[in-house]
């Protein structure tokens, strides 16, 4: 598949697709399910003002609520696959629109579910939820009544329901402007005398080529275009934030940050000490800068610099398989069961592997509760960092199996803070397998500089996100516009405190904090960061423990959506309500740069 033409769609062969029929077997068989959702809608709201009624009834409509959010679920996940694979298919496409138009009508008609269900006694449900017959609901009962405080009445919860749509405007007005607008304006830069498209996505590559006239020219040409549009940009982020505020004061939170963090139980202090942990170890960040500007010998280290490999990339060339053996290796200390599965499932049936027109880029795992784990890759052999996404993504996908197999379907999905712990653990023990078998001093240095750079980028970087993001939440909160000079000059005083004295900025180095999209999802970033710290103290005891250390580990995976993400990491014996993991995984950071001053 690593031709120079990129394929179509039908010109993959079938061994190289995911295999989707644990979903449904035929496209006709998804449209059947489709045509299920009303009369499974129409089901549950025959129990409408009946909630209360009796234990049996009640139980009846938690069967109905369970199927018809199931069969949503399955039929939802099924088209977003397809749409992911090819987003040029028109069929798939309409199958996406249908799924979405049905999930919002049906989102939209139960909205009495919840409002109702907080009217019942609380004794009274306690009681009934103590019965075997409720085993597969009572997680399910007990986490809504955590919730009930901030459910509003059956009105209220609809027009919240109505106005979700429109709420999603700044984020969708963004995407169409950068994506699409913007994306047609940002011009050519010169390499090698040839003019290559400057876009969103090339902009990256660019940053990342060896030849600094190139980096500067296309970090320029890029941000004078986001400048033109700087006020527009600057009004739909504070749409956006405005849009936070309001939901968390509807619903009587004291803050957008408790309204985002409440509904896992995770207090406030874990984003804060995250960041405090980062301010007091910026030295070495700083330090990690320093090393920079020597190895690319410039005068002046630039914001163009920063992401440019350390070392140049080591070539390489490792097939498909060969990198399903090496993650098969690397996660040996996680047993035979783990990684015969997953292996299995890499070269079974769960991923698509390579890239064909009109496919999304990246990668992904998407799993939902029948069916397999699924993995989205774009796999190129000739880039090591493709091993590594491969067990990234293998981590999310292990996680699912062992949450649907140990859980009812109310209660096994994770949440995104526990998510990016069982990938990460992955790629720490395949970079660790790496280095353990660099063939040479070069390939040695290649895996520190990209480790060094990964860990700065998931911890580092996104707690500048994190910490912007709460600033700009509560300049709103305390009655402060956000104008876009007061966003230039909140993000660029991040960017001075984190990147340290070594670093010059352009004039309008400032505008990087208005074309996050992330920051149109609020406080969501900052779970990377608290999920490589808790993946980097996992993987230490884990290889460095026994037999219980791994139980421990599997405890986790397999807890699914049973327990709130704290407890459930406090379990698998990390505990994310202490600075101890934050500190751990900057150290790690400290000792990797320290290595690389060495061997560079």
């Amino acid at each position: 598949m690593n031709t120079n033409k990129i394929p179509d769609r039908s010109e993959v062969p079938e061994n190289d697709k995911w295999d989707l029929s644990s979903l449904f077997t035929s496209d006709s068989q998804w449209e059947s399910s489709l045509k299920e959702i009303p009369s499974l809608t129409q089901k549950l709201l025959s129990f409408k003002g009946r909630l209360s009624e009796s234990s049996e009834t009640f139980l009846a409509a938690l069967k109905a609520f369970e199927n018809l959010n199931l069969k949503m679920e399955t039929v939802y996940h099924y088209a977003s696959l397809l749409q992911s694979q090819d987003a040029d298919n028109s069929d798939s496409n309409d199958k996406y629109g249908r799924a979405m138009i049905s999930y919002t009508q049906m989102s939209s008609e139960t909205s009495f579910f919840e409002p109702e269900l907080q009217s019942i006694d609380e004794k009274l449900l306690a009681e009934w939820i103590s019965k075997p017959e409720f085993a597969d609901y009572k997680i399910f009962i007990q986490k809504f009544l955590y919730m009930k405080k901030f459910i509003l009445s059956e009105k209220e919860e609809r027009i919240l329901s109505l106005q979700n749509q429109s709420a999603q405007t700044p984020y969708e007005a963004f995407e169409a402007l950068t994506n699409v607008d913007l994306n047609k304006s940002f011009g050519f830069v010169k390499i090698n005398g040839e003019e290559k498209p400057l876009t969103q996505t090339t902009f990256s590559v660019f940053m990342e080529n060896q030849n600094r006239t190139v980096r500067e020219e296309a970090y320029k040409k890029f941000y004078n275009k986001f400048e033109e549009h700087q006020n527009v940009i600057s009004a739909l982020y504070a749409g956006s934030v405005n849009q936070d505020v309001f939901q968390a004061r509807a619903r009587g939170y004291s803050s957008s940050l408790e309204a985002s963090l409440y509904s896992n139980k995770v207090p406030v202090s874990v984003y804060k000490n995250l960041i405090d942990c980062v301010h007091k170890n910026l030295s070495t960040l700083h330090d990690y800068y320093s090393l920079r500007k020597k190895v690319l010998n410039v005068d002046e280290l630039k914001h163009y610099d920063v992401y440019v490999p350390l070392v140049k990339s080591v070539t390489t060339k490792t097939s498909y398989l060969e990198a399903v053996e090496i993650c098969k290796n690397a996660l040996s200390p996680l047993g035979k069961e783990y990684t015969d599965r997953l292996s299995k499932g890499l070269t079974e049936g769960w991923v698509d592997k390579y890239e064909n027109t009109g496919k999304r880029s990246g990668a992904f795992s998407s799993g939902c509760y029948i069916g397999n784990p699924y993995i989205l890759l774009n796999y190129k052999d000739d880039a090591i960092r493709d091993v590594f996404t491969m067990a990234h993504e293998g981590g999310h996908s292990m996680h699912s199996w062992y949450s649907v197999h140990n859980n009812p379907f109310l209660c096994y999905d994770y949440t995104i803070f526990e998510a990016e712990v069982a990938s990460t653990f992955n790629e720490e023990l395949v970079f660790e397998y790496l280095l353990k078998n660099a063939a040479s001093k070069e390939m040695k240095a290649y895996l520190l500089s990209m480790r060094a750079q990964d860990i700065l980028a998931t911890l580092h970087r996104q707690t500048m996100f994190a910490e912007f993001e709460l600033k700009t939440h509560e300049l709103v909160e305390n009655g402060t516009p956000l104008t876009c000079d007061l966003l230039r000059k909140t993000y660029r005083n991040l960017l001075e405190l984190y990147f340290g004295p070594e670093m010059h900025f352009e004039e309008n180095s400032d505008l990087e904090g208005l074309r996050i999209p992330h920051f149109y999802t609020a406080f969501y970033v900052y779970k990377y960061a608290t999920g490589i710290s808790a993946a980097l103290a996992l993987a230490k005891k884990v290889t460095s423990g026994g037999e219980k250390e791994r139980e421990d580990y599997f405890k986790f995976l397999k807890s699914g959506g049973s327990r709130y993400p704290i407890e459930s990491l406090k379990i698998a014996g990390v505990n994310m309500e202490e600075i101890e993991p934050i500190q751990m995984a900057l150290d790690e950071f400290k000792n990797i740069v320290d290595q690389l001053k060495q061997i560079l």
